[in-house]
């Protein structure tokens, strides 16, 4: 027997505050981004569970997209942050602030 489906997006939404949080009070860029993976997780995790109690495949199709699209931003996002820390040696939200123009 399965959980309800109002476990799964409890969890889900407990889950996206969670990312939220951390996305709003830290200043560490690799914390925010690893928030922001949190919170896309999350919302897998909503689609997933939803699909499954509707047996559908629709919510678990988005969710492989939506895999693919954070691992590309990972790939991305994560040399951008290297190369900053190389150049500038910290990786504190406001130093970003610094590349605009």
């Amino acid at each position: 027997m399965t959980p309800a489906l109002p476990y799964y997006l409890t969890l889900s939404a407990i889950l996206f505050a969670v990312g939220m949080m951390g996305v709003f009070t830290r200043r560490n860029v690799l914390i925010v981004f690893m928030s922001i993976e949190l919170m896309l997780n999350s919302v897998n995790l909503a689609f997933v569970a939803i699909s499954r109690h509707l047996n559908a495949v629709n919510g678990q199709a988005i969710v492989m997209f939506v895999m693919a699209v954070a691992a590309a931003e990972v790939a991305v996002g994560l040399a951008i942050i290297i190369a900053w820390f190389r150049n500038r040696e910290s990786v504190d939200v406001d130093d970003l602030s610094l590349l605009k123009w």
